[in-house]
């Protein structure tokens, strides 16, 4: 089988070093020049573990191939999956600028029946877009040449995308021919083996799957936060109500974690589009749009805490930020909490002292600057800390030395925006503890 997968990012990446895992014949293509030859000499430019040693073992066995250009491989493919990026408009729409591109290319260089697989998060209706997009072409050609066009949207966990898909607890599969289901049933057989489910539905059913999923679990976690703040008012505890609320099998425990809201390039872009998709079609999204109101409120909740324990004021105070990632496992800070606490602190006349094991090229790159300090290790970053913020959960945070921290450090508050940490226990040790509804 040859695939081709247009979009070297993180879906097309781990996709297409995945299939090839299953001995496929994969051409991952980008236009990304500068990309493609970091990629041919095993330069990954994500953070996923696990992806470099695959991508490297491919390579060396010939099934794994980078290329820029889609024309000069397409006469050979099976399959072409589509996994560019849509981001998101100002109006919250999905941008399908690359999309279209890409279903312009095939339709000019199409000479053989070929499946087009559209993997990239879109709206309801973009594969009709596609497939539009690619008759147009053919018609310019003045020739006739077969094609469909499939759904199969993408359902990776950032830090565990390698498993995800190579397990897959589903596949979701949008076609409208017997042919194109028999190319998608063959390319998927290999994942299914174990008993995984792939479940085939119509095109427009399987582009709301995706939104519909992601934004669920949203709702979930802006849930469990808005009842954070309500136990914080009332003097509940969050965390026995969430074990409380978990022990309820039609409600379980997953995404039921309280915190200092989502981010990631997932949940808020997908939530937007949910909303815009909406709105389009004359229907307001009134418990979506909560969802995102919520959470654009929760980010801020660190910040609060923080000038709620130290007095108000914050200007010359100095604070330990413990993670920049949206979440662990990851060096992506898209929408990540930390670049809103960091900012509003720096907006206060705070110093910020910042610690990730990955994320600290990406935040110099794009996001902090240099107007933040970054931290060597946990214990350099609380040096006459007034106070410390923990905002991604990451494994060695867990633990941490905590008397030799009280003895580096000049305050005694910790803001713990994941309630990873014993509230009784730092208090023994002399520190104020904030949690997030406890």
């Amino acid at each position: 089988m040859n695939i081709g997968v247009v979009g070297t990012g993180y879906v097309g990446l781990v996709s297409g070093t995945c299939f090839s895992e299953m001995g496929m014949n994969v051409t991952c293509i980008d236009i990304d020049k500068s990309k493609i030859e970091k990629l041919k000499a095993a330069q990954i430019p994500i953070y996923e573990p696990g992806l470099k040693e695959l991508v490297v073992k491919n390579m060396e066995k010939n099934r794994l191939h980078f290329s820029t250009s889609l024309k000069e491989v397409l006469d050979e493919l099976d399959a072409v999956f589509v996994a560019v990026g849509t981001p998101p408009g100002e109006d919250g729409s999905a941008d399908l600028t690359y999309v279209l591109d890409v279903a312009r290319e095939f339709g000019r260089n199409i000479k053989k029946y070929t499946l087009l697989v559209v993997k990239s998060t879109v709206p309801v209706g973009t594969c009709h877009k596609v497939k539009m997009a690619v008759a147009e072409e053919l018609e310019k050609r003045g020739e006739k040449v077969e094609f469909d066009v499939a759904s199969n949207p993408e359902f990776l966990k950032e830090g565990a995308a390698i498993k995800d898909f190579m397990s897959p607890d589903r596949v979701v599969v949008g076609v409208e021919s017997e042919k194109a289901k028999h190319i998608m049933e063959k390319i998927y057989r290999p994942f299914q083996l174990s008993n995984y489910r792939i479940i085939f539905m119509d095109v427009m059913s399987s582009e709301m799957t995706k939104y519909a999923s992601n934004s669920m679990l949203a709702t979930r976690i802006s849930f469990m936060n808005e009842i954070a703040r309500l136990c914080e008012i009332t003097g509940a505890d969050v965390q026995k109500v969430r074990a409380g609320m978990a022990a309820d099998t039609r409600i379980g425990s997953k995404f039921l974690y309280p915190g200092c809201g989502y981010g990631g390039s997932c949940f808020p872009k997908d939530v937007k589009a949910l909303i815009r998709t909406g709105a389009e079609h004359g229907y307001k999204m009134q418990v979506i749009s909560a969802v995102e109101e919520v959470n654009n409120a929760q980010k801020r909740v660190v910040y609060d805490k923080l000038k709620g324990a130290l007095g108000g004021e914050l200007k010359g105070k100095t604070v330990a930020l413990w993670g920049l990632s949206f979440k662990p496992e990851t060096d992506d800070m898209r929408e990540a909490p930390s670049v809103v606490v960091a900012e509003l602190l720096l907006e206060a006349g705070a110093k910020v002292r910042a610690y990730d094991p990955i994320a600290i090229q990406e935040s110099k790159k794009r996001y902090l600057g240099d107007r933040v300090y970054y931290a060597a290790d946990i214990l350099d970053s609380v040096k006459e800390a007034d106070a410390i913020a923990l905002v991604t959960e990451w494994k060695e945070f867990r633990m941490p030395a905590w008397e030799k921290i009280k003895e580096l450090m000049r305050g005694r508050v910790v803001v713990d925006g994941r309630n990873i940490y014993n509230p009784s226990e730092l208090a023994a040790l002399g520190f104020k503890y904030c949690g997030i509804g406890r």
